[in-house]
């Protein structure tokens, strides 16, 4: 059974602490209601995947309690800072690329180089980061393919038993997700219209281009509601593997193959979770070692979290653009 709390200082510290500890925790914030997890936590990140049935790795937006917070972990622009000083705290989520030593896991912005952050305006939002003390990744907190939740009622109806917790702070006074923007590049890209207008934008930092809408669900995503470059490890990937050459790197699942010199356990146990929370992290450990040819992957069962790490894996190993 899921717990109801009402955000009163000691159900925001006790919802905190289950974050800290692993649980995955709904809570509101002007725009919907968002399934919390620990950032940092890759296998807290998993069971997010897990709860709402989400059939891809999709980039989770990561939440702050401050600008100072969130620059923290990723590197700004001129035009970031001018958005932050004019949006935040509110409904913008800004994609910029992570610094060496962001703390956030790989899984949370789906094996990328960048990471979608946000600061929302909400109180009780704010306060539940705040006594986190880390980034939290949330995603809206419904089950995957429903209508995002707006009420605390919304969240339980498709999550209760599968959370530890929901924060009823009543209805979200925007009630459409955050407007996205890419600042990764060389030119602002709005990537998902929502709380903050393309006019509003553009009045800030001047002339924002608007992102192609979602055409092929088979590519990557760069940030929720859009579709991104390829991700890809450095070294070919092959699917399926009951064997391993000499000059391959081995990512095992359950009992691992004979012969393989460099290996990454996504999980010896053959758990799902287990494995999800670590492939972005095996899929980018052979990069910086010589003399390998590619990176043979050992089956994984199509089902749970297996059709999304089964998904993101076809498309690390499909054949690269010249």
């Amino acid at each position: 059974m899921t717990e109801r709390l009402y955000a009163t200082p000691d159900a925001i510290a006790h919802a905190a602490d289950l974050l800290r500890r692993g649980e995955l925790v709904a809570f509101g914030t002007e725009t919907v209601y968002g399934l919390g997890a620990d950032a940092t936590n890759a296998d807290a990140v998993a069971r997010v995947f897990a709860a709402k049935g989400r059939p891809h790795f999709n980039p989770l937006i990561a939440h702050y309690p401050s600008a100072e917070a969130a620059f923290a972990d990723v590197a700004p622009s001129d035009a970031a800072r001018k958005l932050a000083a004019a949006f935040w705290p509110g409904p913008l989520t800004m994609v910029l690329p992570r610094r060496a030593e962001c703390p956030v896991a790989l899984i949370t912005g789906a094996g990328l180089d960048t990471l979608a952050v946000r600061v929302p305006s909400h109180p009780d939002a704010r306060a539940l980061l705040a006594a986190t003390g880390r980034a939290v990744a949330a995603p809206s907190a419904n089950r995957s393919g429903r209508v995002s939740p707006t009420t605390a009622a919304h969240v339980l109806d498709g999550l209760d038993g599968r959370i530890a917790a929901v924060i009823d702070s009543g209805a979200c006074p925007v009630g459409v997700e955050s407007t996205v923007i890419d600042l990764s590049g060389p030119a602002p890209v709005l990537l998902r219209p929502g709380g903050i207008t393309l006019e509003a934008l553009e009045a800030v930092i001047g002339r924002v281009r608007r992102g192609a809408p979602i055409a092929d669900e088979s590519k990557p995503l760069l940030a929720p509601g859009m579709m991104a470059s390829h991700y890809a490890p450095n070294l070919p990937v092959r699917l399926n593997a009951v064997s391993v050459a000499a000059d391959e790197a081995l990512l095992s699942f359950g009992p691992k193959l004979p012969g393989a010199e460099a290996e990454f356990v996504l999980s010896a146990s053959g758990d799902l979770v287990e494995a999800a929370a670590r492939l972005f992290d095996g899929l980018r450990s052979f990069d910086a070692i010589a003399g390998l040819r590619g990176i043979a992957v050992m089956p994984i069962p199509l089902e749970g979290l297996g059709l999304a790490i089964n998904d993101r894996l076809a498309r690390a190993a499909a054949p690269r653009e010249a």
